[in-house]
């Protein structure tokens, strides 16, 4: 999930809160006469046809980031492709509507609903008749009970990520018959929704050893409208091919090839005509925006000059071999996950959350977004909920609670801080900076962890960096490669009353001029570590930072900024809070009392002393919070739920660990015959609906291009 923030979904007690002489926090409610979710941003632009305007038949040629570890969604080496496989051949019980929604998915069942809640929370699943396993078994209350088993917790054999949700479930059983499945919750589970998507035949939880091993290098039982046919791993890639069992509308494609493509050589890849469809950077987008209205020719390759673009061995299709970018189109949309400014709360001058709202208020968060989204054509709207995204139930903007840019409020928080420009200042030994060189290497990572990936060139959590999850369960030591527990040495805090020392009383504002002066206390300047990655497609990145170093110094802020390689950027510095700035993203969940809890939670001491902080990595949380979410993840009525998730999200903007700065832009390259794919914004794609137009039919019709 690039170094913006994304995959499947994220593997996702005391500092007092804000005095109300400080900050008045908004209390936001479900019941106003209009809905604060709104609309999406931009609607998702897959060139929709008819299936009756769709050819039978064809391959689909579709460049990924990676061919996966496993296949197994629920392991801690899952990836964003191996999500993108289990959509496309696995049983779903929800899938997510264009405006991010969980809607039930009618080819697995007929209904799903909570049938009681006292004395305990029951649900009861009611599966299509024709729902079968491609070897002809029926879907049934085994599979959910073998998948209740294993994601459970309770026993330490199973290598599993994530168990959140299915450590409720009491038991799964049988119902009045065969095509019902009652499963009843020990407490009260408001993301029920989220369980069994997607589901795993018992063949593959029924056992520790088929979990962590069966399905790493292949499923040989589906139930989708495409089945894995090969994966070919030193080729870089997989075949899916029609299910011949699939009991809904039928595929027409022929076959899916997923073909792993590094984001740096999809524009080659393209220019040889050799891929369908792939997600591309800025820079790509435009040369091909280019060649579809004839202003340039082919693409011209990284290679000697004259030299002929090629992909990684692309499987023939015709004449397709040596197409170029005039015969693709791109399909824009905003997706899923924002890019945030992350603040490091854990010690330094961030500890002070005045410092921390200093800076926010310092950001002009509308010309960030501008900045980036401006240029494609995309809306520019900066982004004003931490736990979803414009049209989703969750979202309402909560960024009052912190407020918008008044570089004036900022100085006079730095200067309550204690931070006032003309003092003096120590000299002091330079050390060696934290963030390391821009070539250093700290540790290996994994293929799909090293690739800037996304549009804006930013790291997106849980997508490249998903082993983390397995924590304590397997004894993994603190900050290594798989392990859940994140740690850092010392004691975070939050200066509540500033600091002994202060140059100028609280409440006392800057001088003039002080924009220009640099600030300073206790004999130190105020001086930011700024980290950024310095891989392929971080150049947007670097735009919008250089931005932000701007508005800082504007309030007295001056900043260190480091570029680091790649592969050391999440894992040495995000992770181990080697930083006091930096910018990566998070996805958007349809479920954010689950998801989004671990992002936010208060961090914790550990046993050995260090500071357990899960996924939250600004090393900020309040126990109210926590409190909150606590409240969220049990409470059944939707509304009350969406009050709750919205009340945490404006202490969150409150506490100011994190702000949300713009929705990611989503840029796919498709053949311009293509239909019914390209950029999906928050809709689940619908596989089968995939193809081809036949010849002759018109053009679908093109949102982006309007």
């Amino acid at each position: 999930m690039s170094y913006d923030g994304v995959g499947p979904r994220a593997v996702m007690r005391s500092v007092a809160f804000l005095t109300a002489g400080v900050l008045a926090v908004t209390t936001l409610t479900a019941c106003s006469s209009e809905d604060p979710a709104g609309e999406p941003l931009a609607v998702q632009d897959i060139a929709p046809a008819a299936r009756a305007r769709v050819a039978d038949g064809g391959t689909l040629r579709w460049a990924v980031d990676t061919v996966p570890e496993t296949f197994n969604a629920f392991q801690a080496d899952a990836d964003a492709t191996t999500s993108r496989v289990a959509q496309a051949v696995l049983p779903s019980m929800f899938r997510l509507d264009a405006t991010g929604r969980p809607r039930l998915d009618t080819d697995y069942l007929e209904s799903a609903e909570v049938v009681d809640t006292e004395p305990k929370q029951v649900v009861l699943y009611r599966l299509a008749q024709q729902a079968v396993w491609s070897d002809g078994r029926e879907i049934g209350a085994a599979d959910f009970a073998a998948q209740w088993r294993a994601l459970s917790g309770k026993d330490s054999a199973y290598w599993t990520a994530r168990n959140a949700g299915y450590d409720r479930i009491e038991k799964v059983e049988r119902g009045k018959n065969d095509l019902e499945v009652r499963v009843t919750f020990a407490r009260a589970y408001a993301d029920w929704r989220s369980l069994f998507t997607p589901l795993y035949p018992k063949d593959v939880m029924g056992t520790p050893d088929s979990f962590n091993d069966g399905a790493r290098g292949k499923l040989k039982v589906t139930a989708g409208p495409f089945g894995i046919e090969q994966v070919d791993r030193p080729g870089g890639r997989i075949r899916l091919t029609r299910n011949p069992r699939w009991w809904g509308e039928p595929a027409k494609l022929s076959e899916i090839a997923l073909t792993a493509v590094p984001r740096e050589r999809r524009a080659d890849a393209l220019a040889a005509g050799s891929v369908d469809l792939a997600e591309i950077d800025p820079a790509a987008a435009r040369s091909v925006d280019e060649a579809a209205r004839g202003a340039a020719g082919p693409l011209t390759t990284s290679g000697p000059k004259g030299a002929a673009a090629k992909a990684p061995n692309p499987p023939a299709q015709g004449d397709a071999a040596a197409g170029t970018l005039g015969e693709y189109e791109v399909r824009k949309s905003l997706e899923p996950a924002y890019t945030q400014l992350a603040l490091n709360g854990a010690d330094g001058p961030l500890a002070d959350e005045r410092v921390r709202r200093a800076v926010a208020r310092a950001l002009d968060r509308a010309d960030l977004a501008k900045a980036v989204l401006g240029p494609l054509g995309l809306p520019a709207v900066p982004v004003g909920s931490h736990l979803a995204l414009s049209g989703q139930e969750a979202y309402a903007d909560g960024s009052g609670a912190l407020g918008g840019q008044d570089a004036k409020e900022a100085r006079a928080l730095l200067a309550d801080a204690g931070w006032v420009p003309g003092g003096p200042v120590k000299e002091e030994k330079k050390a060696e900076k934290a963030a390391g060189s821009e070539n250093g290497k700290a540790g290996a990572r994994s293929s799909q962890q090293q690739s800037a990936g996304g549009d804006d060139g930013t790291y997106i959590v849980g997508e490249d960096d998903k082993a983390r999850e397995q924590g304590q369960r397997h004894g993994t030591a603190a900050g290594e490669e798989g392990g859940r527990q994140l740690a850092q040495d010392g004691k975070q805090y939050v200066n509540k009353h500033g600091a002994p020392g202060a140059y100028a009383p609280r409440g006392t504002a800057a001088p003039a001029g002080a924009a220009h002066g640099g600030l300073a206390k206790d004999g130190k300047a105020l001086t930011l570590r700024f980290v950024l990655p310095s891989g392929p497609g971080s150049a947007p990145l670097h735009t919008v930072a250089a931005r932000i170093v701007t508005m800082l110094e504007k309030v007295g802020i001056r900043t260190e900024t480091t570029k680091v390689a790649d592969e050391s950027y999440f894992k040495d510095h995000i992770a181990s809070g080697q930083y006091d700035l930096a910018l990566y993203s998070w996805p958007a969940s349809a479920f954010p009392a689950t998801d989004a809890r671990p992002i936010y939670a208060k961090p914790v001491p550990a046993a050995d002393g260090s500071l357990s902080v899960e996924q939250n990595y600004t090393r900020v949380g309040t126990d109210q919070v926590d409190q909150l979410f606590d409240q969220a993840i049990s409470t059944l009525d939707e509304e009350d739920r969406r009050s709750l998730i919205r009340k945490a999200d404006s202490r969150i903007w409150a506490a100011a660990g994190s702000i949300p700065l713009y929705q990611r832009p989503q840029l796919t390259a498709v053949r311009k015959n293509l239909a019914n794919a390209g950029a999906f914004g928050f809709q689940t794609p619908v596989y089968e609906d995939m193809g081809f137009l036949k010849k002759g039919a018109a053009g679908p019709a093109n949102p982006s291009a309007k």
